[in-house]
């Protein structure tokens, strides 16, 4: 791919990003200007949409880890919760056709994603180890946390100085303090 392709590209997709937050319908927004160009097909688009949902969601569970490293599936809840806050069309048409694939092709993709990040979740909340069987079943139960915050269903408190993290002392100084207490 040359340099004009791949910039036109992430040209492309940020389009298809932002026409997705406005209509909120689902769909694939094959009709816009430059995507049959650009994206083979709809599965192509829908790939490039869903690296980068999880290129998000894993920089906002890092950032959320930051703050709170003790509490590592509620930071990964509101990590989930967070994207899905910035990414709500793309999440939205992962969803539509996560439930309406159209082939088979689509179908398998979108399965074998849902099941990588399931899995990922529930490592980075420390539920699971990479070759645990359950951790796609524990990861699905953390998303559906993530999906009721998103919703504003009410299930995980978050103190209103949560966004800016208090400065910490050295590795040091806090296990002196935790041996201290």
């Amino acid at each position: 791919m040359t340099w004009k392709a791949f910039h036109n590209r992430g040209e492309t997709l940020r389009s298809v990003i932002a026409t997705a937050a406005v209509r909120k319908d689902g769909i694939l927004p094959m009709d816009l200007d430059g995507v049959s160009e650009t994206f083979r097909d709809e599965l192509d688009l829908l790939s490039a949409l869903q690296l980068k949902w999880h290129t998000r969601l894993s920089g906002n569970i890092e950032r959320q880890m930051l703050s709170q490293p003790m509490d590592l599936e509620q930071r990964v809840v509101l990590g989930w919760r967070q994207t899905a806050d910035e990414l709500v069309g793309v999440r939205l048409i992962l969803d539509n056709y996560c439930a309406n694939p159209i082939d088979e092709a689509m179908a398998h993709a979108v399965r074998i994603a849902t099941a990588k990040e399931h899995q990922y979740l529930a490592v980075m909340a420390g539920r699971s180890g990479l070759d645990d069987a359950t951790s796609t079943r524990i990861g699905a139960d953390i998303e559906a946390w993530g999906r009721d915050l998103h919703r504003g269903v009410a299930g995980v408190i978050v103190p209103a100085d949560d966004e800016q993290p208090e400065p910490r002392g050295s590795l040091i100084e806090r296990l002196r303090a935790v041996l201290a207490a």
